[in-house]
C-alpha cells in the first residue's frame, strides 16, 4: 500500500470514531438486517448495497437498478478472514494479487458459499473485494457477512462517482441513505476486476 494511501485512510479511522458517523454506521445496519437496501459510500464510487446472504434484498437492488439477474452484482468483505469464511478456495494466484494491489481491486471467483443464489454470475462465480474502507469495514463487522456493493445508477446510464451525482429515483428507492462522505468531492473510480478460476486461470475484466 502507498504512503499516500495509508495516510488518507489512518486519517479517517481517526474520523469514523465521531459519535455521528458511528450513530450512521448503526442505523444502516438495522438496515441492513431488517432487509433493507442502503446508499453509502465505498473504497471506489457510492454503491447501493445489502445482505448478501439475502435473496430478497438483492432482488430489490436488481429491481432499483433495472438491472437483469444475469449481470452479475459484487460483494465487500473487511478482510482476508472473512474471505476465507465466504469462498471456498481462495486460489495462491489470487493472494498474490491481493498483496502486491495497492488501488481496489475486486476478484472473481468460482465457487463462493453461503450467499443469496441470484447474487452470483451464471456460472456460479462471485466478484468479492476486500475493502480497505474503514467505514465499508466496520459495516461488515457489525453485519457479520458480506455486503453487496453495486454502483449507484439505473442500468445503462453513467456511473454516480459522487454523491451529488445519484439520481433522485435512486435516492427514494433506497431504505436508508448513508449520510458520511456526501460532501466528498476526491476522484472516484470504480475497482479493477480480474477473474481467477479454481485452476489458477486469470483473466483481466477491468
Amino acid at each position: 500500500m502507498s504512503e499516500f494511501f495509508s495516510v488518507i485512510l489512518s486519517m479517517i479511522e481517526i474520523d469514523i470514531e465521531n459519535s455521528e458517523i458511528q450513530n450512521d454506521i448503526a442505523a444502516a445496519v438495522e438496515a441492513l438486517k431488517q432487509g433493507g437496501v442502503i446508499l453509502y459510500p465505498t473504497d471506489t464510487v457510492w454503491g447501493i448495497g445489502c445482505d448478501a446472504t439475502n435473496a430478497e434484498a438483492v432482488q430489490k437492488i436488481y429491481d432499483i437498478k433495472r438491472r437483469a439477474e444475469a449481470k452479475s452484482m459484487l460483494a465487500l468483505v473487511d478482510s482476508e478472514e472473512m474471505l476465507q469464511k465466504w469462498v471456498r478456495n481462495v486460489p495462491d494466484t489470487a493472494w498474490e494479487f491481493i498483496d502486491i494491489y495497492t488501488t481496489p481491486l475486486t476478484i472473481i471467483y468460482d465457487k463462493p458459499k453461503r450467499v443469496a443464489k441470484n447474487l452470483t454470475a451464471e456460472d456460479g462465480s462471485l466478484g468479492i473485494r476486500i475493502t480497505s474502507d474503514p467505514f465499508c469495514q466496520e459495516l461488515c463487522r457489525r453485519l457479520k457477512r458480506p455486503l453487496v456493493s453495486t454502483s449507484a445508477n439505473i442500468s445503462g446510464t453513467p456511473t454516480a462517482r459522487h454523491f451529488r451525482d445519484i439520481s433522485p429515483e435512486i435516492l427514494n428507492a433506497v431504505d436508508y441513505v448513508v449520510k458520511h462522505r456526501q460532501d466528498d468531492l476526491s476522484d472516484a473510480t470504480p475497482s479493477d476486476i480480474i477473474k481467477i478460476s479454481d485452476s489458477e486461470t486469470v483473466k483481466f475484466i477491468r
